[in-house]
């Protein structure tokens, strides 16, 4: 059986992940596409202290390109919105695999409030009915009775929770984002083609389909990594693992000072005679988002990278330890650090709040010169092409001067 350095394993996964090596030409909407099928999805979330995380994760990987392409490919039915890891952007192949939970939304949870349309049949059904004969709506396209504003997510107005209901039982889909909001229609219209009684899959094909899904965009498994890619039921899928080595779709590997077995994708054998060797390294150097799938599940992160992270946007000011939306920063095949940015788009200016270095990184002006480089060019995407750094190691401040 092969043996492979952690090093080696985290290049190996940075390569599924498409952040083994720099792109070496300009980003094309078709690299959108299929730089989310690499990654098998892409998750949603609103935050805009930076650019909305859907784009940042695909900047960190294509460079510049033009966020209107990801919006396309939505309204072009190319991708498709549903519940996977969280609430994320879907290859529309997966369709039939999200299917089966649209049908039975039982088991998920508070994303599928039972209760409500329990209690609000009725009204919800005549809301469907009117989107139907009428077209598609925006929650906004709703006015509370009552004439008052809601005081956050806890307090939505009726209809935005029957939208939500029919959206998580698939009546209705999301056939496109204006300025990140929602647009919903009906999914016969949304995806025409569709018929349940000819495209479902096997029942029995669902969780192999995702295993693989899981295991290509991981490069490099283990069991106990395996459900949170696609937010499956919490148990050991040893068994599962060892039946697709078996059946050729995974190769065995030892990883050094690792107690548990660990498998790497067929589609990354090409590379494992240098990662054998011990030459495979990353070259990217990169902020990544919070909701990154390379830092999205906290265990796998910190067994590969030594990374210990937590999202503190949702912590109370008080509590946070390094600051609401902390990018880490990935810089050749390590976590190096995390940085505190908000993009003050009116003045033109990003702003470093806060960088905070990982212990043991010394920041030497190798690696400050590459971090430069990566928040310059970050800057330069969002249209704040002046970098402002508060708290930052004095080489990193220098490098920015310069770069």
């Amino acid at each position: 059986m092969l043996t492979l350095s952690p090093a080696a394993a985290r290049a190996l996964h940075l390569a599924a992940q498409g952040l083994l090596t720099p792109p070496r030409r300009k980003a094309t909407k078709a690299d959108v596409l299929d730089t989310i099928r690499r990654m098998a999805q892409l998750q949603i979330d609103t935050i805009h202290v930076v650019a909305r995380s859907p784009y940042l994760v695909l900047f960190s990987r294509l460079g510049d390109f033009a966020p209107q392409w990801l919006d396309e490919h939505l309204a072009e039915a190319r991708l498709f919105e549903y519940w996977s890891h969280e609430a994320c952007f879907l290859p529309v192949e997966q369709f039939g695999l999200m299917r089966y939970k649209m049908l039975d939304p039982s088991g998920m949870g508070w994303k599928y409030a039972a209760e409500w349309h329990e209690q609000n049949r009725a009204d919800i059904d005549r809301m469907l009915a009117r989107i139907r004969d009428e077209g598609p709506v925006r929650s906004a396209d709703f006015i509370r009775e009552d004439g008052a504003k809601g005081n956050g997510w806890w307090d939505r107005k009726p209809e935005k929770k029957h939208l939500e209901v029919l959206f998580t039982t698939g009546d209705l889909m999301v056939s496109e984002r204006r300025n990140f909001q929602r647009i919903y229609d009906v999914r016969e219209r949304v995806l025409p083609g569709w018929d349940d009684a000819r495209d479902l899959p096997p029942r029995d094909a669902v969780l192999p389909a995702l295993l693989d899904y899981t295991c290509r965009a991981l490069g490099v498994v283990r069991a106990d990594w395996v459900a949170d890619y696609y937010r499956l039921p919490r148990r050991s899928y040893r068994a599962e693992l060892e039946r697709l080595a078996d059946a050729g779709e995974l190769i065995q590997v030892e990883i050094a000072d690792w107690k548990e077995p660990a498998y790497v994708h067929r589609s990354l054998e090409a590379l494992l005679p240098a990662a054998a060797a011990d030459t495979l390294r990353s070259t990217v150097t990169t902020l990544l988002s919070p909701f990154d799938p390379v830092v999205w599940d906290r265990r796998r992160a910190s067994t590969l990278f030594g990374f210990d992270y937590t999202i503190e946007c949702y912590t109370p000011a008080h509590k946070r330890r390094y600051g609401y939306f902390c990018l880490p920063v990935l810089h050749r095949g390590r976590l190096i650090g995390r940085v505190d940015a908000k993009a003050h788009r009116a003045l033109g200016t990003f702003e470093l709040k806060a960088v905070h270095v990982e212990p043991g990184v010394r920041f030497g002006t190798g690696l400050a010169a590459d971090v430069a480089k990566a928040v310059k060019r970050l800057a330069a995407w969002h249209g704040t092409p002046e970098v402002t750094a508060t708290h930052a190691p004095p080489e990193l401040s220098k490098a920015l001067a310069g770069a």
